[in-house]
């Protein structure tokens, strides 16, 4: 009898199977129909090929189109389709690498033709053919210098970088075949390509190999996969609703913000308009911190080099950082972090335990060498404010604060209008010890109180191990925007390494001297990107409270601009935002205008209202005029729209 394995299912049922067993033929033993819907298989917690032979006992799940982790491997299957595509029209091209992503997958080729539109049409029609062949994804194992040989007689220079970094040279490497495709991939794949069966090639861009100006620059196509047509147009119009919402084509069109090319990429120009609804943030933020107990600091925009290297950031973030500069007693870089310097306030004194708390908020400017490929409108800058705070405490208190920290951040959603949130606890990996900073203790009691607080607020959240930041573990909180697309913003870290670098010490109720626990908390992100969001989210369409101009008042004609001027006089000495048109223009014109500049209230006067202290009243969005109403009362209803942060003109 030859040897046999134990296979544990999901219902807690174990089979006993000749080892070499495929998972594909466990589902065929269970039922022919869970075969047929089968796309990969996960094997002991890990995700493996249909086809792979088991040759250990295992736990083992058929994954199918219902489950999340099948996606991702549909995806990378068919980024592999998009390369074999491209290898079959254009068989000079050499060959990058593709993996999945959130919202599909992409291939990165080196071609000295570029691609076209053209080409990218031809490239979906070959994917369509080979997915209908439905040819396998057939593994195979060569000796690695087997297959440095064979990629180094194709020019597959990428592919032969991978195999070099990646492998060790004593073992074989895994190689995937679709046609006469043929790729270094450590898989897994689906079984075939005819189980693909909805995809979209949606965009073409640069990228230089390994992220380096200097390198060639490569060309990445982007692509969409899902398990079903109807998915994919659904995916495809929000797409489209998503190029009709671009922060950047808004921000010219409503004259927000600029970045000019003068100055420098990367670098945000906030114009007035732009620049009050960065006011209205910030007062709201300002507000928030004095009453949740923060105090507000500030810390220089540049520093000593000294102080990066006691932080670690010169060693070990020197190269997202910009090039030092020379002074008369030192070398300086701008700051990178608010940190140091909020550490440097603390550490100015010795600290009682009966001071903790402390918290440090400030909306500081940090600069950030991003390269030139990476940066985009306001979602990625050099330059940008973040709403960093640092809390001090003690462990007894470190729960509270993050239960404090998680509120706040649900405020800051439910301010701007963010209805859905979830969360992803970054925690991690104790197999791996070296690579984390801090005690075993310090982390089971940071991500103990995580863990905590998240199921206090009953928030919906995803364990990631292995993603925390070597510092400590930390709770990131993405907001999802008016068309369902999630935004990493909010976050709330736990640092064990600053204060241990920095010798950061409070006097506890023994006596003795101790390390008080430290906190990060940014929930903007940083106010340039939150901004992006808030733009694509309301589509420019702001609500009352943070609309650049909240109302204009139009007069019919010459003879209504006094009384256009009065109503425009009441409601700035109400605290309203508005705007008097007393142009030269036909009023239909203006009122298009304004409704293009997505003013929330046009405000139109002629005899009717000056006669009986009343103005006509246009709502956004709304095609007919509400009608005339006194003027006290529209005041008052902007003002309460105002005070309670409304998202809608009601």
């Amino acid at each position: 009898m030859p040897d046999t394995i134990k296979i544990k299912l999901p219902d807690g049922s174990v089979q006993e199977k000749p080892k070499g067993t495929t998972a594909l033929e466990v589902a065929k033993g269970i039922n022919p129909r869970l075969a047929g819907a089968a796309l990969v298989a996960k094997s002991n917690g890990d995700l493996i090929d249909l086809t792979r032979p088991l040759d250990k006992d295992t736990d083992l799940k058929i994954l199918t189109e219902k489950d999340p982790e099948a996606l991702e491997v549909y995806r990378h299957s068919s980024a592999h389709l998009l390369a074999a595509a491209v290898l079959e029209l254009f068989p000079e091209t050499k060959l990058g690498h593709g993996p999945a992503t959130e919202s599909g997958f992409f291939y990165d080729f080196y071609r000295p033709t570029p691609f076209t539109p053209e080409d990218l049409e031809k490239i979906e029609k070959k994917m369509q053919e080979l997915a209908q062949q439905d040819l396998p994804y057939a593994r195979e194992f060569l000796p690695r210098d087997q297959g440095l040989e064979r990629f180094q007689a194709e020019g597959d220079f990428m592919k032969c970088h991978f195999i070099e970094q990646f492998t060790r040279p004593d073992e074989k490497i895994s190689i995937y075949r679709t046609g006469k495709f043929l790729d270094f991939c450590r898989g897994p794949h689906l079984p075939s390509t005819g189980k693909i069966k909805a995809f979209k090639l949606t965009n073409l861009s640069g990228a230089y190999w390994l992220g380096d100006e200097k390198n060639p620059q490569l060309q990445r196509i982007y692509g969409t996969a899902f398990f079903s047509r109807k998915e994919l147009d659904d995916y495809l119009h929000r797409l489209e609703e998503a190029k009709k919402r671009d922060h950047r084509v808004l921000g010219k069109q409503l004259d927000l913000f600029s970045i000019q090319e003068l100055a420098g990429p990367g670098l945000i120009f906030w114009h007035p308009k732009g620049g009050i609804i960065r006011k209205a943030m910030e007062d709201w933020m300002r507000d928030e911190y004095l009453k949740r107990g923060y105090s507000l600091v500030y810390t220089p925009h540049i520093m000593r080099v000294d102080l990066w290297k006691t932080s670690g950031h010169e060693g070990f973030y020197a190269q997202n950082m910009f090039t030092p500069m020379e002074l008369d007693d030192a070398m300086y870089r701008v700051k990178p972090m608010n940190c140091p310097g909020h550490i440097l306030i603390y550490r100015d004194q010795l600290r009682s335990y009966r001071e903790l708390p402390i918290r440090l908020g400030e909306l500081g400017t940090v600069y950030r060498y991003e390269r030139s490929g990476v940066m985009h409108g306001l979602l990625r800058v050099r330059g940008f404010t973040q709403d960093d705070a640092h809390i001090f405490c003690t462990p007894q208190q470190i729960e509270g604060e993050i239960d404090a920290c998680l509120d706040f951040a649900v405020a800051v959603l439910d301010a701007f209008g963010f209805r859905e949130y979830h969360a992803e606890l970054s925690v991690w990996d104790e197999k791996d010890r070296y690579a984390w900073a801090g005690s075993d203790e310090n982390w089971h009691l940071a991500i103990g109180s995580l863990e905590k607080a998240l199921q206090r607020r009953n928030m919906t959240y995803k364990t990631m191990p292995g993603e925390a930041v070597f510092y400590g573990p930390k709770i990131d909180v993405k907001l999802v925007d008016a068309i369902g697309r999630p935004w990493q913003l909010s976050t709330v870290q736990f640092d064990f390494n600053l204060p241990a670098r920095f010798g950061l010490e409070y006097v506890a109720e023994d006596g003795q001297r101790k390390q008080p626990l430290m906190v990060h908390r940014a929930l903007f992100g940083s106010i340039e990107r939150f901004f992006g969001v808030l733009i694509e989210h309301y589509a420019g369409a702001f609500p009352v409270w943070l609309s650049p101009v909240q109302v204009v008042v139009i007069p019919i004609s010459e003879r209504h601009h006094s009384y256009a001027e009065s109503v425009g006089g009441q409601l700035r000495a109400a605290g309203v935002r508005v705007e008097v048109d007393t142009r030269n223009e036909k009023m239909n014109a203006k009122i298009r205008e304004h409704a293009l500049q997505k003013v929330p209230f046009l405000l139109v006067v002629g005899d009717k209202e000056q006669e009986s202290g009343q103005v006509n009243v246009r709502a956004r969005g709304r095609e007919q005029a509400e009608g005339s109403v006194p003027v006290a009362d529209f005041v008052a209803r902007v003002q309460r729209l105002i005070a309670e942060k409304k998202t809608t003109l009601e």
